[in-house]
């Protein structure tokens, strides 16, 4: 038994939900899979999937198999494609996206600079705050902040970016700077995020995750709205560091709580698995780390 083979098998079984479905995906005959996801289990010692006359779903085994076949399967076609890419010049059009502010910030110069370098290539970059499925909007890869969800997309990590409490000098000399979390309930509060989220802040104490319920003054989904608010002395809100990075240089804002921040979350280009990673979303993950510097203190 060729285990690759037999993992691709097994990979698009589960993605097909059925044999004969994947058997065409992979040109092959039904007999042919099925004798293939007999052999691997029975290398693996359990069975992967449950078959009945109508469908086909996935075991426990099978799903916690799964996700590691994923990851092998992609790391094989990463592999083969940088051999196989490696005289290729980026060509053809690539597709980015990005958060709204962060894109525009920080994603957009490495843009412009990929295509000046790269003349083949035509690019385009959409910035949302929504998740989107990168196979079905026809994206290449996407930069994502945050602890990513279980998915079929290879992730690269690209940085990090702390969450801070800031607040302007003139509020905190009015007021006093908070030492403790809980010294939140005495100070006017900036709430930024989804309308919808939980008014709660996140701290960290001696390792152990504490919540503390916030009144806010002022609430908004903008992060700019909530930076020039707090710049203007209406109070403690809480941002990414890199929304509030100019304002901090500028001395028109304080960090706060550092000592009780969570651990910074991560900066990842994602792109999906079913796609050798073609010169051109290579050439762009190497220009990030090349240009940028998104470890954000």
């Amino acid at each position: 038994m060729n285990r690759i083979d037999a993992m691709q098998a097994f990979l698009a079984v589960a993605d097909l939900e059925g044999f004969a479905p994947a058997a065409r995906r992979l040109g092959l005959s039904p007999s042919a899979v099925t004798r293939l996801i007999a052999a691997l289990e029975e290398r693996l010692g359990a069975r992967l999937l449950q078959r009945t006359t109508r469908s086909v779903a996935l075991t426990d085994a099978g799903q916690r198999y799964l996700a590691r076949v994923r990851r092998i399967l992609a790391d094989v076609e990463e592999a083969e494609a940088s051999i196989q890419d490696e005289r290729t010049r980026p060509s053809g059009r690539l597709v980015v996206s990005a958060p709204i502010g962060f894109g525009r910030l920080h994603v957009s110069p490495v843009m412009s600079e990929y295509l000046k370098r790269y003349t083949e290539v035509s690019g385009e970059l959409r910035l949302t705050d929504h998740m989107i499925n990168l196979i079905e909007d026809g994206v290449d890869l996407a930069v994502r902040i945050g602890h990513l969800p279980d998915s079929s997309l290879v992730a690269r990590q690209v940085g990090e970016m702390r969450r801070v409490v800031v607040a302007s000098p003139g509020y905190l000399k009015a007021r006093g700077e908070p030492k403790t979390p809980e010294a939140i309930a005495s100070h006017q509060t900036v709430q930024f995020g989804a309308t919808a989220a939980s008014l709660d802040w996140r701290f960290v104490r001696e390792g152990r995750d504490i919540r503390i319920g916030s009144v806010p003054r002022f609430i908004t989904n903008s992060a700019d709205a909530a930076i020039q608010y707090a710049v203007k002395g209406g109070g403690l809100t809480r941002v990414m560091a890199y929304q509030a990075a100019d304002a901090l240089k500028r001395g028109r804002l304080k960090i706060v709580l550092a000592k009780f921040e969570q651990s910074p979350l991560p900066i990842h280009v994602v792109y999906p698995t079913q796609r050798l990673l073609s010169a051109k979303v290579r050439a762009f993950i190497d220009l990030v780390l090349e240009v940028s510097d998104w470890y954000f203190d």
